[in-house]
């Protein structure tokens, strides 16, 4: 990976945080991932997106467990305690480990529910990987093929093409990513002050919550880790790994899905994510959260902890 931890960098173990749930290690395509969980019965599996961990879903951990269910949230590869190796951060890959992870919890399916990029690998098993998914609910993150569309150089969103240039001008340059990740969380808290909404900017707990992000992100090597998904995505749009993953995504999800999404979001605007149901052919449900960034889990929890366990109910 070409670089070291910087010294003062915390290791994993700060995301062990103690609680209600469990924490183990489970192995799954290849690799050993980190899981919280919390509760019997139907599985319901949470995935982060960036810059978070397993953490981001604590509240929904609890009240999915108190609804009945087996709650289980992971640290996606490359991030938290899970396993960093230097590849396997494509979409395809990732979307595998979640699909293989299903398995390996002992579970025929489950209710994937994800934000950001476990937003769009919500979206990805539920058409590559149907046979795993009993429904799924999509946080803050529009339809792959929708953001695919949304930031061609001519095409209709330049208003999501200019959200999107955090990508463009910082994961694409060498190191800096790296670099603004793995040092003093300044850009991390930088983020959340633009992708968030003011009913959590507002809150007592939200810069010591942003903090705790921003420490994780700085475990090594997870600023590379991180940053090789966000490379990929720009990269793959021109090579024949992108085309076929925007074919596998192209296949009519058939599964139930629940989209939520924030009015405030400006990672992923509304006006981008809304008619992602175009790709569905289930069931199907959208709607846009008053005064709500990007995060809605983090911003609004017990809302979406209400919806995410009405969604399960409906699906188990």
């Amino acid at each position: 990976m070409g670089f070291g931890p910087l010294p003062g960098a915390p290791d994993s173990s700060v995301v062990l945080l103690e609680g209600p749930w469990t924490h183990r290690i489970v192995r799954a395509n290849g690799i050993a991932l980190h899981v919280a969980e919390l509760g019997s019965g139907p599985l319901v599996l949470l995935l982060h997106g960036f810059p978070q961990f397993w953490w981001a879903w604590r509240q929904q951990l609890v009240d999915l467990a108190d609804a009945g269910f087996r709650a289980v949230a992971v640290d996606l590869r490359g991030y938290g305690a899970s396993d960093k190796p230097p590849r396997g951060y494509d979409s395809p890959t990732l979307a595998a480990d979640v699909a293989a992870l299903v398995s390996a919890l002992g579970e025929r399916d489950a209710v994937v529910v994800g934000n950001d990029i476990g937003g769009t690998l919500a979206w990805t098993v539920a058409a590559a990987h149907a046979r795993v998914v009993r429904a799924a609910a999509v946080l803050g993150q529009a339809h792959p093929l929708r953001m695919r569309a949304a930031l061609k150089v001519f095409g209709p969103s330049r208003e999501q093409r200019h959200a999107s240039m955090y990508a463009l001008r910082t994961f694409q340059v060498p190191r800096r990513a790296e670099n603004l990740l793995s040092r003093n969380g300044r850009w991390v808290r930088e983020l959340y002050d633009r992708w968030t909404g003011p009913r959590w900017r507002g809150t007592p707990g939200y810069v010591a919550d942003v903090n705790r992000y921003a420490q994780a992100m700085r475990i090594h090597p997870v600023s590379y880790c991180a940053s090789e998904h966000f490379r990929w995505v720009w990269r793959s749009r021109l090579r024949g790994d992108g085309r076929r993953y925007a074919e596998s995504v192209r296949a009519p999800i058939r599964v139930p899905v629940l989209q939520l999404h924030g009015d405030f979001d400006r990672c992923v605007l509304p006006s981008t994510a809304q008619g992602s149901g175009r790709y569905v052919v289930g069931e199907y449900e959208w709607r846009l959260l008053d005064g709500v960034g990007h995060f809605p889990h983090d911003e609004v929890p017990e809302l979406i902890s209400g919806e995410l366990v009405r969604w399960a109910k409906l699906h188990s």
